[in-house]
């Protein structure tokens, strides 16, 4: 390996795991400060106008996952079911019901109180995720109504009479988001402050958009289930933000370097799928290892679309129009990131040939019906209109008890046994 390619591969991924780090720091001297903060969620954060009034954020989704990542989660959710949550519900929420009631105590470090929530109706679990908030914390909490898409296939579009109506309406809403800011932090709304932060976003979501789009090569040239779970953590916890602008512009440099020079993300890249639904961070690493073993590499996933707080789409804002447009921006990803979770088998359609995808991975968990509900219909009726090879399999994202490795390992084997034979017959076909 040259000296340049020792500097530039893997850049990414210790650079993006240093800026976690740094994220969690400055919870935790956040909390030690005595300092509060907004609670946000990765579909439709607001984080520019947050970052526009200089507090901090925190998202309850990854300091829960994070728990699961360091194999500490059950105790959290088992405290939490002794406090009266049902097992049934989602584990993030059971998980930082029990952060909350132990004062923020975080393997990470301690994270501050909330003095606000913001959160969409993107997931059902958002909603009452905030109002659990309310009551333990006594703070205002805001709930940004978007309007879906009213009928599967029919997508409008910026000009569309009903478009610009729901725009209209989510414009509004922004509007009285920050005016409750306003009332909450003590400070005046600065619109060239948030022209600034407008600016970091547009700049991450065209690398984001082009990070997508190197992937298409082959080899990979990252996995998008476990580089990819790095790339979205920066992707929201930075997002609006000169580092997290400068990391992803460094992030694509990488990439296209790897590109060029044929690097990909294995030495044995056999089979490449794509992965629906939310990753087993309870046996995070060797959920990957188990696919990494037969050659299969994640070069797409449903998680960087709906979990990427809408970058994905490589939305611009306009900076001369910056409310209006901001409501453009949330109104387009979070519809988009509501069809990742609702109708994948579009968007999979079109990744097939795009990604030369050899096939699809199925995730289902328990305590996320929201991600899971209909996963096993949506497997069927792509094989129906596709014919490409898929594998359904059932976890959790948090919770160990319901995860069992000999189970999950024996059906990716068949899986794979499967893909094999198909490409013999197939070249065997061929040849005749």
């Amino acid at each position: 390996m040259t000296v340049q390619e020792t500097s530039i591969v893997g850049r990414g991924n210790k650079e993006g795991g240093a800026l976690f780090r740094r994220w969690f720091k400055s919870l935790d001297d956040a909390a030690q400060r005595g300092e509060k903060a907004a609670y946000v969620f990765v579909m439709g954060s607001m984080n520019e106008v947050l970052k526009a009034f200089d507090m901090n954020i925190t998202f309850p989704e990854i300091t829960s996952l994070q728990l699961a990542v360091r194999h500490i989660a059950h105790e959290y959710l088992e405290e939490a079911e002794d406090y009266g949550y049902s097992p049934d519900i989602c584990g993030y929420v059971k998980a930082d019901v029990a952060l909350q009631l132990r004062k923020g105590e975080h393997p990470m470090g301690r994270i501050p109180k909330p003095n606000m929530t913001v959160f969409t109706n993107a997931c059902n679990t958002y909603i009452k995720w905030g109002e659990i908030w309310e009551r333990l914390h006594k703070i205002p909490i805001f709930t940004f109504d978007v309007p879906g898409h009213r009928q599967l296939g029919v997508h409008t579009q910026p000009g569309d009479k009903q478009f610009e109506v729901d725009r209209r309406y989510v414009e509004i809403q922004i509007k009285e988001l920050i005016a409750k800011l306003e009332e909450v932090n003590g400070t005046k709304f600065d619109i060239d402050k948030l022209r600034e932060t407008m600016e970091f976003t547009n700049q991450m979501s065209r690398s984001w958009a082009r990070l997508l789009e190197l992937n298409r090569n082959s080899p990979s040239v990252y996995n998008a289930l476990t580089d990819g779970t790095v790339f979205l953590g920066v992707a929201n916890g930075f997002r609006g933000t000169k580092e997290g602008a400068d990391y992803f512009a460094n992030l694509v440099e990488e990439m296209e370097y790897k590109v060029a020079n044929g690097i990909g993300t294995t030495t044995d890249e056999s089979h490449r799928l794509a992965f629906v639904g939310v990753p087993c961070y309870p046996i995070f690493r060797r959920f990957s290892e188990i696919f990494a073993e037969w050659g299969g590499t994640f070069v797409q996933s449903t998680y960087l679309w709906f979990a990427s707080g809408g970058t994905n789409r490589g939305y611009q804002y306009d900076l001369d129009n910056p409310i209006s447009s901001l409501a453009e921006g949330i109104l387009l990803s979070v519809r988009d990131a509501m069809d990742s979770m609702f109708d994948q088998t579009t968007m999979l359609r079109n990744a097939i040939d795009e990604y030369d995808l050899d096939g699809v991975v199925y995730h289902p968990i328990k305590s996320c019906r929201t991600v899971s509900t209909g996963l096993a219909d949506s497997r069927r009726q792509l094989m129906k209109d596709t014919g490409i090879p898929s594998l359904l399999i059932e976890s959790d994202m948090m919770d160990r008890r319901v995860v069992s490795e000999a189970q999950l390992k024996n059906r990716i084997d068949a899986f794979f046994e499967g893909l094999i034979s198909r490409k013999q017959q197939a070249a065997a076909s061929r040849r005749i």
